[in-house]
């Protein structure tokens, strides 16, 4: 009943800690704003409001729908965030997205990758890749490499949500069922790191992947 949840947003309520606009429109900053899934707000105007945000809401309803495998990961990262902004106990740490952040001189290169094989990317110069399970080079590539971002959760603190990181580093947010994990630090710092080293060169290979189905 999810699956057309990220293509009817609404609204256009920035992140808390995350006020800087990365692009020049609000429409970018707002997929920019989405990769993450930590903001229901944008959702509420959305027929996902009564069944998952409205006034009755029964965690039960709500965990279940976290720990299904065979939900949309966005949907599930929503439906943990849920949780634990409404005190309810939970156990998971499954990691289900990670987006990496790469400031250029002309913008931000934004590239997302989700659990279930979706994949966002945000090109510095505006332009915008949308990939839904398919095709199944993307796809396989994109869990890949949040297979890859796995260990950098299991070893780092929960964390909130930042502006976009500096010109000359590389940021992954680590998107999880407990919450936001971040590892972030120079090209060289990041690739020379036995944990961070292999998630660059996973995001590097998505990235080529997605780039070679737009030639």
């Amino acid at each position: 009943m999810f699956k057309k949840l990220f293509a009817s947003f609404g609204a256009r309520k920035a992140v808390p800690g995350a006020s800087a606009r990365p692009y020049k429109s609000e429409e970018l900053d707002l997929v920019y704003q989405l990769l993450f899934c930590d903001d229901p707000d944008l959702v509420k105007a959305t027929p996902v409001q009564a069944s998952l945000f409205g006034t009755a809401t029964d965690p039960r309803v709500v965990q279940t729908i976290g720990e299904d495998a065979g939900e949309e990961s966005r949907v599930r990262l929503l439906a943990w965030h849920w949780l634990r902004s409404s005190g309810q106990p939970f156990a998971s740490r499954e990691v289900l997205g990670v987006v990496v952040e790469v400031p250029l001189d002309e913008g931000l290169d934004a590239l997302a990758a989700y659990a279930d094989g979706s994949v966002r990317y945000i090109n510095h110069t505006g332009r915008v890749a949308v990939f839904e399970g398919a095709p199944a080079e993307v796809a396989e590539q994109g869990k890949r490499l949040v297979h890859a971002a796995i260990p950098l959760a299991v070893r780092g603190p929960v964390k909130q949500r930042m502006a976009p990181p500096a010109l000359g580093t590389v940021r992954f947010s680590l998107l999880a069922a407990d919450g936001l994990h971040v590892r972030e630090g120079t090209f060289a710092e990041i690739a020379r790191d036995q944990l961070t080293g292999p998630v660059l060169q996973e995001a590097q290979r998505l990235l080529d992947t997605v780039v070679k189905q737009g030639t």
